[in-house]
């Protein structure tokens, strides 16, 4: 059958415009759109402080607005019609399903984006979401032009908000810190079972594994659960590592990456060059790079590797999250390969190598010979 191109525009979305009045009017969409796209986040946010998703969950069937409102914990008088407009909005950006019962009343359901948030579960985002949403993180966005215009010589836009480094304010402030942990340890599990998945045989030959920058020791407990002939070093600050709980066979060791690193095998570091400058993560590699084997020592980082005019579905956001990374540290970023390759060449790993996972992250491998 023979397919006729027409050669008409397609029609205008607006009534009795020019092409020219519709381009403007489209541009114009397009900048109330990330105007005001911060009203999802918030959104999103104040269901999960809610925890609507486990209130589903637990009840194993949509529920309507009432049911939800006699469900939430700890709240003495709730409002349901302002309820109802915070559950429009996760409706409409599918957080939520939405369905009208046989008496007229609307009934919420989990969607597969819903069950991310959910908290009585290991598998999980919520800790995240409270993360990168809390105004101790929110609002040093409000200096990024500060930023460009001067640079970091007065403090990033993160201290110049609250007169601390993100990393000095975890320390100063056991709260945040508790926060911080608890967000960046989420991401653990499920990122760690892709990197099984996509990795396999990459901790076979390791007998003894530091992970630099490993927090309170979540990664690690899944690494040596996953390979139990390894024994796992957890290497972070002393103020960090000193509220790390228990593992079979993990030494929590306290020390300042910039100064050494403990010696092993391998050294696994999820996350964290991100956080640095070029100058910072030349410092880290170096250190890392003294306290592996010269012949069969490796560096195992977990990061992003960013490609700005890539399609690819994590793409978009680890474009945000480095912005994240231009408001909160001095000089960190998500580097592209290139990026990668120069801090090799700098730091003594003449050979390095790209693994694509099912994750936000990609595996880079980087050898000493």
């Amino acid at each position: 059958m023979e397919t006729v191109l027409s050669n008409h525009s397609p029609p205008s979305v607006f009534k009795g415009v020019s092409k020219e009045e519709e381009e403007s009017l489209l541009g114009q969409i397009e900048i109330w759109k990330y105007m005001t796209q911060f009203t999802d986040s918030f959104a999103l946010k104040a269901v999960v402080e809610l925890r609507i998703a486990d209130i589903i969950d637990r009840q194993c069937k949509p529920l309507s607005l009432t049911e939800i409102v006699q469900n939430l914990e700890d709240v003495p008088s709730p409002d349901s019609t302002l309820l109802l407009r915070v559950m429009r909005v996760m409706v409409r950006r599918k957080i939520f399903s939405a369905e009208k019962s046989e008496t007229g009343e609307i009934l919420y359901g989990l969607t597969r984006a819903s069950k991310w948030i959910l908290q009585d579960t290991k598998v999980t985002l919520a800790p995240s979401v409270l993360l990168e949403i809390h105004p101790i993180h929110m609002n040093p966005f409000n200096f990024m032009s500060d930023i460009v215009k001067e640079g970091t010589k007065n403090g990033t836009a993160f201290f110049r908000c609250h007169g601390y480094d993100q990393f000095e304010m975890a320390s100063v402030d056991p709260k945040f810190n508790e926060l911080f942990n608890k967000g960046q340890a989420c991401t653990t599990g499920f990122v760690f079972r892709a990197v099984i998945a996509g990795y396999k045989d990459g901790f076979n030959q390791i007998q003894t594994l530091v992970d630099v920058g490993g927090g309170i020791g979540g990664s690690m407990s899944e690494i040596v659960k996953a390979y139990p002939h390894i024994q796992g070093i957890n290497f972070d600050l002393p103020h960090v590592v000193s509220t790390a709980p228990k593992y079979d066979g993990i030494t929590h060791v306290g020390g300042d990456m910039f100064v050494s690193v403990p010696s092993a095998d391998a050294i696994y570091i999820k996350w964290i060059l991100h956080d640095w400058s070029d100058g910072h993560c030349v410092k880290i590699l170096k250190n890392c790079r003294k306290a592996i084997p010269e012949k069969t020592g490796k560096v195992i980082i977990l990061d992003h590797v960013l490609d700005p005019e890539g399609d690819e579905p994590f793409t978009d956001i680890g474009i945000a999250f480095d912005m994240i990374l231009f408001a909160h540290n001095s000089g960190g970023k998500e580097r592209t390969e290139e990026n990668w390759k120069y801090l090799f060449r700098e730091t003594g790993f003449p050979r390095y190598n790209i693994i694509k996972i099912n994750a936000l992250l990609s595996i880079i491998e980087a050898f000493p010979i």
